[in-house]
């Protein structure tokens, strides 16, 4: 800017007055020269005051956009907080209600599916249904842990030979329910399950001196009383299915109180120090195989199975293979269940379970039933309700 000063200067002077033109030149060119570093000079000061306003706008506006930033992603991530929290509650809420509807549909569905198996198509082979659902049981839960679904306990040979009393329990238990089952209506079945909470307290007030409190003993005597009353009003009374039943109610009772005491040996028998449900389901079913197949042919099973002409039925296979995947969603949604809410709300929610499956069975196998019958089933429901209660108490 300056040169172009200058040289408009020098296009104006007149040369024929060298000497005062060249004073006056000279003079004005200092003066220009002083001017144009004094411009120069405030325009630097401007300019680098122009420099720092911009910079300290940019730096502002960094900040600023910075600032939006970091807001917008606090607001995003308090909502996606926000949109967890209440997943998470809406789940925590459906949790319980979910798992306890699977528990109750597969226990129902289980007890129906045997009843129909064992009485509609007249299959007296209780022994080898329960050899087949325990098959398909241990084959899912191999296959589950092969795949790295579930985590299961390396089986030893200490820890069978520590699980096996309890192992010939379960057996018990299972072909017993399966017999007592065939000849009894599966309302007097759930009411005559009540004897086991019974022999359970018992068992435990000998061996652990655990006691129960006034309610418990209360409940149990209305138990006892709706039993009885029950089995008097029966229409359908067989006396071969309540001697299995009362063996069922006494071995389930003897595998309950015998599971403590195996549970902290079989503990001590795994590496990992301890032992969880799966393992447990696993043991159980798996180790009953062989039993289960000396004992087919012990009781002579295997010549009634060979020959059985409802096995050449696919509808029946349909549904033995149905109630031997049920048992083990039982032993599932159990855990589930249990794990979702507590032991308290699965005793209180088990009792009330049997309320349904009466009235199913009573319904779809058409059960011939007195005005003083129904009152009793009616009567041992309530008993069951009013034990899980007081066992919260």
């Amino acid at each position: 800017m300056s040169s172009d000063f200058k040289l408009d200067i020098f296009s104006q002077h007149d040369p024929e007055e060298p000497g005062l033109g060249t004073i006056v030149t000279s003079k004005m060119l200092i003066d220009e020269k002083v001017n144009a570093v004094h411009t120069v000079r405030e325009q630097g000061k401007l300019s680098t005051n122009n420099f720092a306003t911009n910079a300290e706008r940019r730096a502002l506006n960094d900040r600023f956009l910075k600032a939006n930033k970091a807001t917008i992603g606090d607001s995003v991530s308090l909502l996606d907080e926000v949109e967890r929290r209440r997943l998470h509650g809406s789940s925590k809420k459906s949790g319980p209600l979910i798992s306890g509807a699977a528990y109750c549909i597969s226990s129902c569905s289980m007890i129906m599916l045997n009843k129909i198996v064992l009485s509609g198509y007249n299959f007296s082979a209780g022994i080898s249904l329960m050899f087949y659902q325990n098959f398909i049981t241990s084959l899912v839960v191999v296959l589950l842990s092969l795949s790295g679904r579930i985590s299961v306990e390396k089986l030893s040979w200490r820890l069978i030979r520590v699980w096996i009393p309890v192992n010939v329990i379960f057996i018990g238990m299972l072909v017993s329910g399966m017999y007592s089952l065939k000849y009894i209506n599966v309302a007097m079945v759930t009411i005559l399950k009540n004897v086991t909470n019974i022999l359970t307290a018992l068992g435990e007030l000998y061996l652990f001196r655990k006691r129960q409190n006034s309610k418990v003993w209360t409940a149990m005597f209305v138990m006892i009383i709706s039993a009885v009353s029950g089995g008097i009003t029966d229409l359908s009374f067989d006396a071969v299915g309540y001697a299995w039943q009362i063996i069922n109610c006494i071995l389930t009772a003897s595998y309950s109180l015998t599971l403590r005491w195996v549970m902290d040996e079989a503990k001590k028998s795994t590496k990992s120090g301890s032992l969880n449900e799966v393992s447990m389901v696993l043991l159980n079913n798996l180790l009953s195989l062989p039993f289960a197949i000396i004992m087919i042919f012990l009781f002579g099973e295997w010549h009634y199975v060979i020959h059985a002409d409802v096995l050449k039925l696919p509808m029946f296979w349909v549904v033995a293979t149905a109630s031997g995947f049920l048992g083990l969603s039982i032993s599932f949604t159990s855990m589930w269940f249990l794990h979702q809410t507590g032991p308290t709300t699965y005793s209180l929610v088990g009792s009330l379970n049997k309320i349904p499956i009466s009235i199913a069975g009573i319904l779809v196998f058409k059960v011939p039933l007195s005005v003083s019958n129904l009152f009793s089933i009616l009567f041992g429901l309530f008993a069951g309700v009013l034990f899980a209660r007081a066992k919260m108490s």
